[in-house]
């Protein structure tokens, strides 16, 4: 693997000092699940000339600062070189593979099947910069915002099972259709999704029938006043709060949904690979 084989004799490591650099214990929750390169198994190409690592870490700062893509830091490898990282990772689907088996080890790890047998659905609107074209935007009347939204599915403890993107003026049970068939593909024994009022109507009778899912709408009830904690809802709401303290993510500048949604991923996959490392460290601890 290149991270391990690499050609980075050129570039020697760069010692971490920014918060969203992976320290050792993360980056092995991530190495162990990036796939041999076409040049190990004899199938031709070239090694890469920069530490798997090190790129990683280049997108994490990208997505959790909000910078742009040639505002890279000089530290890290040259910013064309990251980006044709991250746009392999994505056409090629590799991150969503690394993404999905941290979510499953996560899920081992809080003590649940690696796979979900339900989960909750919502949907966040956001600013769209001026990079957003006419195309690919909207305007959410409810809301007052021009720009996009997301579409999220979750499992019962928050972790990411599919995105979609699409304009902001696409209303929610509309956006759940693409979302919910992702849903079916990615994760087979999903059964229940719960979501709140924006997803009532026809879109409970295609869940049933196109997807095999029953689809349970949390209502708040009409007396109920302020701040109250309603169930399975909240579970997504907080993951949709974790994406947001991502300053990449806390406005839409992507010229394609797909991009914006796999800046989605990484930021959940920092999320898990966090989560996973503290998880190891404390049995590492308290083992006699």
């Amino acid at each position: 693997m290149a991270h391990r084989f690499g050609h980075a004799a050129d570039h020697p490591e760069r010692e971490p000092v920014y918060p969203t650099d992976l320290t050792n214990a993360e980056w092995a929750q991530i190495a162990a699940l990036i796939p041999t390169p076409a040049w190990r198994l004899g199938a031709g190409g070239r090694p890469e000339e920069y530490c798997h690592r090190q790129l990683i870490d280049a997108i994490l700062y990208l997505t959790d600062n909000g910078i742009k893509w040639r505002a890279m830091p000089a530290d890290f490898p040259d910013w064309d070189d990251c980006y044709r990282f991250f746009r392999r990772w994505k056409n090629q689907g590799l991150l969503t593979l690394v993404h999905d088996r941290l979510r499953r080890a996560c899920r081992q790890q809080a003590g649940r099947s690696p796979e979900p047998t339900a989960a909750i659905v919502d949907s966040q609107s956001l600013r769209g910069a001026e990079t957003v074209g006419r195309a690919q935007r909207g305007y959410d009347g409810a809301k007052k915002i021009d720009g996009t939204k997301r579409h999220i599915a979750v499992d019962t403890i928050g972790l990411l099972l599919a995105v979609v993107v699409t304009a902001a003026n696409v209303q929610d049970r509309d956006g759940a259709i693409p979302l919910l068939s992702r849903l079916a593909a990615l994760c087979l024994r999903i059964a229940k999704v719960w979501a709140d009022s924006a997803y009532t109507g026809t879109l409970i009778d295609w869940a049933k029938q196109h997807v095999n899912t029953t689809l349970e709408i949390v209502k708040r009830s009409d007396t109920q006043r302020g701040f109250v904690l309603l169930p399975r809802r909240w579970v997504v709401e907080r993951t949709l709060a974790w994406l947001v303290r991502h300053r990449r993510l806390a406005r839409d500048y992507e010229r394609c949904h797909e991009t914006h949604e796999e800046l989605v991923r990484w930021a959940m996959t920092r999320l898990m690979t966090r989560r996973l490392a503290r998880a190891t460290a404390r049995a590492v601890s308290s083992s006699p």
